[in-house]
């Protein structure tokens, strides 16, 4: 925050110093009062005046500056306050002092309760994440014995349910890593479709199921980006799309024409309200398709982005209700290391 103007600054003395500058006036006026009653000479009641007037300036001009000086030492030490308080000018008086005091329990405190709720979420992420790849050991095991049944329509709802499970457990894992600020980012040249078929493939037995057609139009395209992480990012745009797409429907992946790092996923699904679209990216939100799936999370699409956001790209989406989304992926390359 910028110092206050020298005119706010002037008005904010004048309303800290009006006892003083009151007491001032009086006692001129008692000064004066003296002077006429006892009949002195006009000469000295206006030399005197002046004498008293000259000094009571030259000690507002001091005065004023001091607080202006407090002023701006206030301002730099409001970026360092939550860090420690050694910058805190000496107190000058009692009051402030005290007032410093306080300050001093409320920032110990401030730190005690900061230092629990660190503490708390640490013990959190970590039983989270414990619990994520835990949970993974039992997922397997019972897709083990799902091979071993026989190929029957139940057999089938069982595999897609458990991948469902799978989904959300990568999602959940996905969003405690977005949480760190030292992800496991690597950056080196991928061959953008490559990581696009690697996500279809996943979801083949989707695509099947729900008889959806999938054209892809591929074009060699070398991309500077994390290849786990933005197979994340693919795989949630699929899942979306797979979600509220109808049977019969079809799914699009193709680069987007006249730019030569973008992707586009588009499908015939049943779309995004108007109202929605500004909102789709931000976490939790479900929007309308969300609230009558009943099982949406409102995280894919938030995950989505802060993604792309640290991996440098960008992500834009459009929307017809009836006719389908568009979602287009910019890869343009960031100034990254690469490795």
């Amino acid at each position: 925050m910028k110092p206050m103007k020298l005119r706010l600054v002037a008005v904010a003395y004048l309303n800290a110093r009006y006892r003083v500058i009151v007491g001032f006036s009086l006692f001129l006026a008692l000064f004066w009062l003296l002077f006429l009653l006892f009949r002195l000479p006009f000469d000295a009641m206006w030399y005197g005046s002046l004498i008293l007037l000259a000094g009571g300036l030259g000690y507002g001009g001091y005065d004023l500056y001091r607080f202006y000086s407090r002023h701006r030492a206030f301002i730099r030490l409001r970026d360092e306050i939550t860090i420690s308080l050694d910058r805190l000018a000496p107190p000058r008086t009692l009051l402030e002092e005290d007032q410093q005091a306080l300050i001093r329990i409320l920032f110990d405190d401030r730190a005690k309760q900061i230092s629990k709720a660190n503490a708390a979420y640490a013990d959190r992420m970590d039983y989270d994440t414990l619990w994520a790849h835990q949970i993974k050991t039992p997922i397997a095991a019972m897709r083990l014995v799902l091979q071993g049944m026989e190929p029957t329509q139940a057999r089938m709802e069982l595999e897609q349910a458990l991948f469902q499970i799978e989904q959300y457990v990568e999602m959940t894992l996905h969003y405690l890593r977005l949480q760190n600020d030292a992800s496991d980012l690597l950056f080196r040249r991928v061959d953008l479709f490559s990581m696009v078929r690697t996500a279809v493939k996943k979801y083949a037995m989707t695509f099947i199921r729900k008889r959806i057609t999938l054209h892809l139009t591929e074009a060699p395209c070398m991309v500077l980006t994390d290849e786990k992480w933005f197979t994340f990012v693919l795989e949630q745009l699929l899942s979306n799309s797979l979600k509220y797409t109808p049977s019969g429907g079809s799914i699009s992946i193709y680069p987007a024409g006249g730019e030569e790092k973008s992707l586009v996923i588009e499908d015939t699904g049943i779309g995004i309200r108007p109202e929605d679209l500004p909102r789709v990216f931000e976490k939790g939100f479900t929007g309308y398709n969300g609230r009558m799936d009943k099982k949406s999370t409102g995280l894919g699409l938030y995950l989505c982005r802060q993604t792309l956001k640290r991996l440098s790209h960008r992500i834009f989406l459009s929307s017809k209700p009836g006719k389908g989304t568009r979602v287009k992926i910019d890869l343009s390359e960031p100034n990254l290391p690469i490795e």
